[in-house]
């Protein structure tokens, strides 16, 4: 099997100068290069650039996808949008890692799995991604859980150690995992969250905070009015810089007094989530084979009540002496068998199976179909 690599980049905040492109070919002659994106594909060899370098100096989002089942996301948010000392908790193994540059926060994603199958259009996702940045830049930790989640998930499978589990304890837990946004659903699919770890773990998450109504001239300006002279000062020089899209809403959060996206303290291990979620598997797996037993049961009731008409049904194809008409007759008898065993008929079937058997006993092609089924009376 030939190797398929990915790479792509975002520049969201600002667009790349003529000058920064042409610094970016050098690292690549048949990349498609643009001043908001850079995108290319290996069949053979390897890209010559560092992905988090580049992140770093040019890009604010990049996704790399493998044939042999890497998934990676690399995110970078200014650095007064997110705190390092808040995404620490969420940082776990190589799945998660971040580190910070003069001017933002990095944030490395990543899930392995060598036995999951190339997914069809995992190629798109990193516009469906890219909204996380600004939701993290708001206060929003849902995407960090996420991908913490991916991690423990991807860990149980790879390591067999329960007292690691047990000492693993989650991060703080974000409110509204139980209503993702598309952005942090986008996320959770290309990490591979597992959707009953998910559902676990949402059940220690508070309720997301109800979207307020965008705030009209006639309330912001007594607001805006009352803010200390130092801080309209600072404010005007951060929008007069650029490259800061969320301050726009943080200063509305800010003149509201709304606080970020609430988190309370995790509490259960990693060894809790895991076997929460392998509960809830077994769980509903148990419900899926009681509903079909159950389906099956009725099926065969509905049958036993037709009993005469199905008898008559076998007798006619019998007649007919075709080799597909002995199929059939036989198939339809391999179904009765079984629901007149279902409701205590049994025997009265294998006493009439037993007296057809007699009856077209000249017919070798219908007794060995028979015989195969092991309708012998």
């Amino acid at each position: 099997m030939s190797e398929y690599q990915y790479y792509e980049f975002l520049a969201i905040d600002r667009p790349l100068t003529s000058d920064e492109q042409e610094q970016l070919r050098a690292l690549s002659t048949r990349a498609r290069i643009t001043a908001t994106s850079f995108t290319n594909e290996y069949q053979w060899g390897n890209f010559r650039g560092d992905p988090r370098r580049m992140v770093e100096q040019y890009y604010d989002a990049h996704l790399y996808l493998t044939n042999w089942g890497t998934h990676r996301v690399i995110l970078r948010v200014p650095k007064g949008h997110l705190a390092l000392r808040a995404v620490e908790p969420y940082c776990f193994d190589e799945c998660v890692e971040s580190w910070t540059t003069e001017t933002h926060l990095v944030l490395d994603l990543s899930s392995e799995d060598e036995g999951a199958d190339r997914e069809e259009g995992a190629e798109d996702s990193l516009g469906a991604i890219a909204g996380v940045r600004a939701e993290l830049a708001s206060g929003d930790h849902r995407a960090l859980y996420l991908a913490w989640l991916s991690a423990i998930g991807a860990w149980a499978l790879q390591d067999d150690d329960e007292e690691a589990y047990q000492d693993e304890v989650e991060p703080p837990v974000p409110a509204g995992l139980d209503r993702l946004t598309a952005p942090q659903r986008a996320l959770a699919d290309f990490l591979r969250v597992d959707a009953d770890l998910l559902a676990v773990a949402a059940q220690a998450s508070p309720p997301a905070p109800a979207p307020r109504k965008r705030p009209g001239k006639k309330e912001l300006a007594p607001l805006i009015a009352a803010l200390p002279e130092t801080e309209k000062d600072d404010l005007l020089l951060r929008l007069a810089l650029g490259g800061e899209p969320q301050l726009g809403a943080e200063l509305v959060r800010r003149l509201r007094g709304e606080p970020s996206v609430a988190t309370v303290p995790g509490q259960r291990s990693a060894a809790e989530l895991l076997d929460a979620a392998h509960a809830r598997v077994a769980e509903r797996r148990q419900l899926a084979e009681q509903d079909r037993v159950e389906a099956r049961a009725a099926k065969l009731s509905i049958l036993a009540a037709d009993e005469e008409a199905i008898w008559r049904e076998v007798e006619s194809h019998v007649a007919r002496k075709q080799a597909a008409r002995y199929d059939t007759a036989v198939a339809l008898l391999a179904e009765l068998r079984g629901a007149c065993d279902h409701v205590g008929r049994g025997l009265e079937f294998r006493q009439r199976l037993a007296a057809l058997r007699d009856r077209y006993r000249h017919l070798p092609g219908l007794l060995r179909r028979l015989d195969d089924r092991a309708l012998r009376g």
